[in-house]
């Protein structure tokens, strides 16, 4: 009896928790990927510049200040896994206009719109993030949403 093969978009979210499992952020595990055509192009996680100190309970400002979830994204040292995965391709010229973007989490407004600016044409995502205007942002864009 053979096992039934995952759907693309099962497969891809299982590779993205995968990648969430190298974040470094003490409050929540972020992964993403970036795929077209099946491929992957990138792969992110959330966590300290490349070169800084990992994240701890002592360094998180947001634990420390006690920042809501979906608020003040500049109050942290880590970048996104969305981030992560969008610099990644252009440090290595991955052109990914028209890909897909995996994600544990639905993206935060600035996250977003680094998507729509890069022109991502798909986001799955899989748990949910208190960001109003990033679920505003993405109704207006010509992003396709799907959570799974």
């Amino acid at each position: 009896m053979s096992a039934q093969r995952p759907s693309w978009n099962e497969y891809f979210m299982r590779i993205t928790n995968d990648v969430a499992e190298r974040a470094i952020c003490v409050k929540r595990k972020v992964g993403a990927a970036i795929v077209k055509d099946n491929h992957i192009l990138s792969t992110g996680y959330n966590g300290a510049p490349k070169g800084f100190s990992h994240c701890t309970e002592d360094t998180c400002i947001r634990k420390q200040m006690s920042v809501p979830s979906g608020q003040r994204h500049e109050l942290c040292r880590g970048l996104h896994a969305e981030q992560n995965a969008i610099i990644q391709a252009a440090v290595q010229g991955v052109k990914i206009e028209g890909a897909t973007l995996y994600c544990t989490y639905q993206p935060c407004v600035i996250c977003v719109k680094m998507m729509i600016n890069a022109g991502i044409k798909k986001l799955v995502y899989a748990g949910g993030y208190p960001d109003d205007l990033a679920a505003e942002m993405l109704k207006e864009s010509n992003i396709e949403v799907v959570k799974l």
